[in-house]
């Protein structure tokens, strides 16, 4: 294994075991309920996924906030002082400032630490598909790529990660700014649910509005027969993720495996996180995988 360290942030929305067992270090993000304490959305402790869907259910609007430029510098002085290099992946700058500030803390460490190399590569990426990404930077980390070879692998192929999300409640979307009241409204009443993806730049836009349940699975599975590579002989990795709805992400997984039944390993369900789940909502599916290149796409 390469010598320097490899550090992801909370919202690749891996599991605690995933990092147990590789041994990746982390930053987590915060957020907040009810106007209380400001609390640290580490992986798998504390409040619950479950019971964070259960108080959106019932009206609570949560908060999350990134962490600032001294919350990296604080993160990556350890392992600096320990004499070590770090190869950071940083959540979509598409979605968060926190590329920003990680840049920011990076300049100051490296005039600080000035025999340290420290690379922070935006993965334009969200929930476990920014995972998705820092999984197979793993694989080649653990197999000796340089620092240097994981950075261009990461900006040549973070535009094949493949996000394809719906939401069964639009109510979430309209308190994050993403639709109007009256949209959201008249969607929950029609029963519609946009079907989502991520642009080149890391964005989150919504594709089509499908109406039903039945037919938004269908339809996301369609997107996935339709970019990723091979098609329906597709047999890469696929990341399934969802936030508080376990029965409806065995579902999509069967849809999935049963039109593309090579998928290495079969599609790999992971919670998403606190700091996603905030904005998007209980019920939230969201499909990953390695397909054709992104780009603005226009139903």
């Amino acid at each position: 294994m390469s010598e320097f360290l490899l550090t992801t942030e909370s919202p690749a929305d891996l599991s605690k075991e995933y990092y147990e067992e590789t041994g990746i270090p982390y930053i987590p993000y915060h957020f907040q309920v009810n106007d209380g304490e400001l609390l640290t959305d580490y992986v798998g402790e504390g409040m619950t996924v479950k019971e964070l869907s259960e108080m959106m259910d019932k009206g609570v609007v949560p908060k999350t906030s990134q962490p600032n430029s001294t919350e990296y510098e604080e993160f990556f002085e350890p392992f600096l002082k320990q004499g070590k290099d770090i190869f950071h992946v940083v959540f979509s700058s598409g979605l968060s400032g926190a590329y920003n500030a990680c840049v920011a803390a990076v300049e100051e460490l490296k005039e600080k630490y000035p025999d340290r190399k420290i690379i922070a590569v935006d993965s334009r990426a969200a929930a476990p598909g920014f995972g998705l990404l820092v999984d197979e930077v793993y694989s080649r980390y653990k197999n000796g790529a340089t620092m240097e070879e994981l950075e261009d692998f990461v900006l040549k192929e973070r535009n094949h990660v493949q996000h394809w999300f719906y939401v069964t409640d639009l109510k979430y979307l309209k308190n994050g700014g993403r639709v109007s009241a009256t949209s959201a409204a008249l969607g929950n009443l029609l029963n519609i649910c946009p079907l989502m993806f991520v642009n080149p730049a890391g964005e989150l836009k919504v594709f089509e509005k499908v109406r039903g349940k039945k037919k938004i699975i269908s339809a996301t599975v369609d997107k996935m027969v339709e970019h990723a590579q091979g098609g329906k002989d597709y047999n890469g990795k696929c990341f399934l993720g969802h936030f508080n709805a376990p029965e409806e992400a065995a579902a999509v997984k069967a849809a999935i495996e049963e039109r593309i039944p090579n998928i290495n390993g079969g599609v790999r369900i992971f919670e998403i996180g606190k700091t996603i789940g905030a904005h998007s909502g209980p019920g939230t599916i969201a499909v990953f995988f390695w397909g054709d290149d992104k780009v603005d796409l226009k139903n």
